[in-house]
């Protein structure tokens, strides 16, 4: 029996709860899609359990973190109002990596090159977003690709959402 988690999400509609599934030797970590490849999201818990249950999956309850999706969009469109921290947006990034590649359809992240991986190599220490840390703030360039990337996450979050046809966790 596979191990599965719930990865629940701030929205401005109200929580929702994901299934995530870190990806085993060579494979990326996934979200859970329905037969059509429609995004798995569930308002309540007990709908998400017994989906767990009826697919064999067992749902291990392993911290009560939320990703506040809100958060991030007010830093994507206003960065300098210092909204958001390093740790939000790092888990935002990989959030959107992840459910870039468990959806077969919806916009793509942009193409990441050396820019994204010192940017996250910074953001990844914490200081990115502090202008006093010098070598370790991210540079004009890098903010504006961490910017284009969260956006498009965004974009990619809402079409999901949108998309899921399973009633808000009626699935």
């Amino acid at each position: 029996m596979a191990d599965y988690f719930p990865y629940r999400i701030v929205t401005r509609r109200g929580d929702l709860t994901l299934i995530w599934r870190p990806g085993e030797g060579d494979a990326s970590d996934e979200f859970a899609v329905d037969e059509r490849g429609r995004l798995l999201a569930f308002h309540e818990y007990t709908p998400l359990q017994e989906h767990c249950d009826r697919n064999g999956w067992r749902l291990l309850q392993e911290g009560e973190g939320a990703l506040d999706l809100g958060v991030v969009r007010r830093w994507v469109e206003h960065p300098d109002l210092g909204s958001a921290s390093a740790g939000l947006l790092l888990e935002a990034w990989n959030f959107f990596e992840d459910l870039s590649r468990s959806l077969s359809d919806g916009p793509p992240l942009p193409v990441q090159g050396t820019v994204h991986d010192s940017a996250y190599e910074k953001v990844f220490g914490g200081e990115a977003l502090e202008p006093a840390a010098g070598e370790g703030a991210w540079t004009a360039e890098e903010t504006v690709a961490v910017r284009e990337l969260l956006r498009a996450g965004l974009d990619l979050w809402e079409q999901a959402v949108h998309g899921s046809g399973i009633g808000w966790g009626t699935g």
